[in-house]
C-alpha cells in the first residue's frame, strides 16, 4: 500500500475509534413507536446551551448510520445525542430495524422505511408526552451516515411518487435537514460500491434495485423545498465527498440550493465524535437552522 494510503486508513481508523470510545449514554425517557423491538425512540431532555432555555428548545431528530446493517444500533450515537443536548437542544434518538438475514445484510424493504415513515408520524405526540421542553415548531433532522440517507429520505416523503406507502401530501413541518456524510446519491454511491453494495442491499438487490430507487434515492425526490445541508469530510473513505457532491448538483439542477459544508482533514467519524472539533461545526449549521 503506498504510504499516502497508509497514512489515510490509519487516520480513518483513529478516528472511528475516538468516535466509538465515549460511553453510550441513556436517555431521560424513551417511548415506542410500535410494537417491535427496535420501533422506539429515545428522547434526551435539554441542558444549558445559548439557545433560549429549556422551556423552549429546538428538537433535533437523529437517525444513527452503520450501513442500514444491525450490528450498528443506535447506542453508538447516544454521545452526539448528549452533545446535542448539552448545546441547548431537545433531542430525539430514532431506532428502525436494520438489516435481518445475517450481520452482512444491509437494511429491510420495507421495513426500514416503513419505521422511519412512522417514527415521524408519530413523533409530535410521542414529544408531547416525553418532552414537553421541546419546541416541535422548531425541528430539525439529522443523520449520519445511513441515517444521513434516512434523513433525506424523511424530508421528502411529499416528493415521492404517488403509489409510494409512505407518501405524505405536504412538507413536513421542518426547519431543515443537516445530513452528515449522507449516502445521499445511490447511482454514484453504488458505482463506488459505498459500504461493501450495502444501497444494493437495501432495496433488495438484483433488478428490484433499480425497479425501487425512485422511492428510496434522495437524490431522485427533489427538489424538496425545506432548507437542506450537508456536512462531510473531505477524508472520508467510509462515503466519499463525491456522493454528497452528486446530490448537491442533482438539487442545483432541480432548482434549488443545498448547503454543503466540506471539512478539510476529516473522515468520516469525527462529525458524530465529541471529541472532535467537527462535532461543534455540525452544531452550529443545526443551530443556524433551528434557533
Amino acid at each position: 500500500m503506498p504510504d499516502d494510503d497508509a497514512r489515510a486508513a490509519a487516520a480513518a481508523a483513529a478516528e472511528e475509534e475516538s468516535a466509538f470510545s465515549h460511553p453510550a449514554v441513556d436517555p431521560d425517557a424513551s417511548a415506542a413507536y410500535g410494537d417491535h423491538p427496535d420501533q422506539v425512540i429515545d428522547f434526551y431532555a435539554p441542558r444549558g446551551g445559548d439557545g433560549p432555555g429549556a422551556a423552549s428548545a429546538p428538537l433535533v431528530v437523529v437517525l444513527h448510520g452503520g450501513a442500514w446493517r444491525a450490528p450498528y444500533d443506535r447506542r453508538h450515537i447516544t454521545p452526539f445525542a448528549d452533545y446535542l443536548a448539552r448545546r441547548g437542544f431537545a433531542v430525539a434518538n430514532v431506532e428502525y430495524r436494520r438489516g435481518g438475514a445475517g450481520p452482512a445484510q444491509a437494511g429491510r424493504w420495507p421495513d426500514t422505511f416503513d419505521d422511519v415513515a412512522a417514527a415521524l408520524d408519530a413523533l409530535p405526540t410521542l414529544v408531547r408526552e416525553a418532552l414537553p421542553q421541546a419546541d416541535a415548531r422548531r425541528t430539525v433532522i439529522t443523520g449520519h451516515s445511513a441515517g444521513g440517507h434516512l434523513a433525506l429520505w424523511g424530508a421528502a416523503r411529499h416528493c415521492l411518487p404517488p403509489d409510494a406507502p409512505w407518501r405524505i401530501d405536504r412538507p413536513a413541518p421542518l426547519r431543515g435537514v443537516v445530513a452528515l456524510a449522507p449516502i445521499a446519491d445511490f447511482e454514484i454511491a453504488d458505482k463506488l460500491d459505498v459500504c461493501g453494495d450495502a444501497v444494493r442491499q437495501l432495496l433488495g438487490g438484483g433488478e428490484k434495485f433499480a425497479e425501487r430507487l425512485s422511492c428510496a434515492d434522495p437524490a431522485l425526490l427533489l427538489p424538496t423545498g425545506i432548507a437542506t445541508t450537508l456536512v462531510q469530510g473531505r477524508r472520508d473513505l467510509d462515503v466519499p465527498h463525491a456522493v454528497a457532491e452528486a446530490y448537491a448538483e442533482a438539487a442545483a439542477k432541480a432548482g434549488e440550493v443545498v448547503g454543503l459544508t466540506l471539512l478539510e482533514d476529516v473522515g468520516h467519524f469525527p462529525l458524530i465524535d465529541p471529541a472532535a472539533d467537527a462535532c461543534a461545526v455540525v452544531a452550529e449549521e443545526i443551530a443556524q437552522l433551528a434557533w
